[in-house]
């Protein structure tokens, strides 16, 4: 069994940055009064106890594949939802969902348009399901990333991880959901980040995960340190931070 890749301190960096789609997500489920709400790949919980805020009255749930991540959710106090390891591709209710969330988990799931379709037919009927992916593979950051794993240092190591683009278009989900009611759009949120490597610290945490996994520490120095430089180029400083354009794609279906 591969390590948990996963550092919720890392991921945590940049904490509101990555919550506000979460809640623009959200705000578009119309369910009144749901009996059971489900997270899939909750990270650290804290997005999770927002559901429990929401509907108080609903069992809510919450499931991610990294053991590191389900120890700090299970760790938040006062938190009311229930907290498990599960992977997002196996898993699979119990019982009807009337509201099926899932923040910036699908992007790692190459076959995520058939786990779609089946988390529908576990909805009830009238349930939501709600995702939103970036859409930020073809974005200076990842190309700077591609491009090291190509290079001949690293191709033997690291040249596999591009797989093309896994995230349809907005248009492509509501194909893929014609039998439900749907809104789906896109939005490119433009993040002022602050540090001397500023966008290097948000990739360690969601798109160099992958690549950090499979080298060693001594490695994984010499490959972020020439990916500082190409991602300085990429994103150059200004007076008042680093801007960071970053597209994201969110799906609200009802059945």
């Amino acid at each position: 069994m591969s390590r948990d890749m996963w550092d919720p301190a890392t991921y945590d960096r940049y904490a509101d940055e990555r919550s506000r789609p979460f809640f623009e997500l959200l705000a578009r489920v119309r369910a009144d009064s749901p009996d059971y709400v489900v997270d899939a790949g909750c990270g650290t919980g804290e997005l999770t106890t927002e559901l429990a805020r929401r509907w108080p009255e609903s069992t809510v749930d919450g499931f991610d594949s990294s053991p590191n991540m389900i120890t700090r959710a299970r760790s938040i106090d006062g938190a009311t939802p229930s907290f498990a390891v599960a992977d997002v591709t196996t898993w699979h209710p119990d019982r009807p969902v009337d509201v099926l969330v899932s923040n910036a988990v699908l992007q790692w799931v190459p076959e995520h348009r058939d786990l779609i379709e089946r988390w529908v037919e576990a909805l009830s009927p009238g349930g939501w399901l709600a995702f939103q992916v970036p859409g930020n593979h073809r974005a200076p950051s990842h190309a700077a990333i591609r491009e090291l794993c190509a290079s001949r240092e690293w191709l033997d190591r690291l040249g596999d991880l591009d797989r093309g683009d896994p995230v349809g278009t907005p248009v492509d989900y509501a194909d893929l959901l014609s039998g439900c009611r749907v809104d789906a759009w896109e939005t490119t949120y433009v993040h002022i980040l602050q540090g001397e490597r500023p966008v290097l610290d948000w990739v360690s945490g969601t798109a160099l995960r992958p690549v950090l996994d499979r080298l060693r520490p001594d490695e994984a120095e010499r490959f972020t340190a020439e990916l500082a430089g190409l991602l300085a180029d990429a994103y150059p400083a200004r007076e008042y931070g680093t801007p960071f354009p970053f597209r994201r794609i969110f799906v609200v279906a009802q059945k």
